[in-house]
C-alpha cells in the first residue's frame, strides 16, 4: 500500500518530543517513531477496479492530478484524541493540524482517486499520530495543548510512502 504524505519539519518534531514524557505518564503504550502527516491512502483498488500495481503508475498518475498544486501553509492547533478510531486499538493521541490548502489538495486526491472509506472524504481529520492507548480526560489535553507551539510551516514538498518497504519512494515538490 501506498500514502502520499506530509513530511514534518523537525520543529514539529522537536514538539513531539517535548510531549513524550506527559504522554508516557498519561499511560501511552505504543508511540510513534516516524512522525508525518498522511494525505491519501491508495490501497487496493481505484475506482472502477483498476489496480495500484506499481510505483510509476501511482507516480504518473499523480503527477497529472497535482499539476499546478501550489504550496500551502499548515499549523499546529494542539493536542487531540481519536477515542474509537476506525482502525486500530485506541485512543489516539495527535497533534492536529489546521490547513484549508492541505484540506482542499485531500478533496482533490479523493476526487481524482476515491476516498477510504471512515478515514477520508469528509471523515478526514488532518493529524500527526503521537500515540496509542492510555487515558486522555480534558484537563490533560487542555494541559498538553497547551505546551504546543502555534507552529505554521509552508508545505512545498508531499512524499509518497511505501508501506511495504516502510520507506518513502518518491517526493514531489510544490512550486511556492
Amino acid at each position: 500500500m501506498f500514502s502520499l504524505n506530509l513530511p514534518v519539519p523537525g520543529v514539529v518534531a522537536r514538539e513531539v518530543s517535548a510531549l513524550h514524557p506527559a504522554l508516557a505518564s498519561a499511560g501511552v503504550t505504543r508511540f510513534r517513531d516516524r512522525h508525518s502527516l498522511v494525505v491519501k491512502r491508495f490501497e487496493g483498488k481505484r475506482p472502477g477496479g483498476e489496480r495500484y500495481e506499481s510505483l510509476p503508475r501511482l507516480r504518473e498518475r499523480l503527477r497529472t492530478v497535482l499539476r499546478g498544486q501550489p504550496a500551502f501553509e499548515a499549523r499546529l492547533a494542539g493536542v487531540d484524541v481519536f477515542e474509537d478510531p476506525p482502525r486500530g486499538p485506541g485512543p489516539v493521541v495527535h497533534l492536529a493540524v489546521e490547513s484549508p490548502g492541505l484540506v482542499a489538495l485531500h478533496e482533490r486526491l479523493v476526487d481524482a482517486f476515491g476516498a477510504v472509506e471512515g478515514l477520508e472524504g469528509d471523515d478526514y481529520t488532518p493529524h500527526v499520530t503521537l500515540g496509542r492507548g492510555g487515558s486522555f480526560d480534558a484537563d490533560l489535553l487542555t494541559d498538553l495543548s497547551a505546551r504546543v507551539d502555534p507552529v505554521t510551516w509552508t508545505v512545498s514538498e508531499l512524499a509518497v510512502y511505501d508501506s511495504q518497504s516502510r520507506e518513502t519512494a518518491a517526493r514531489v515538490s510544490l512550486p511556492a
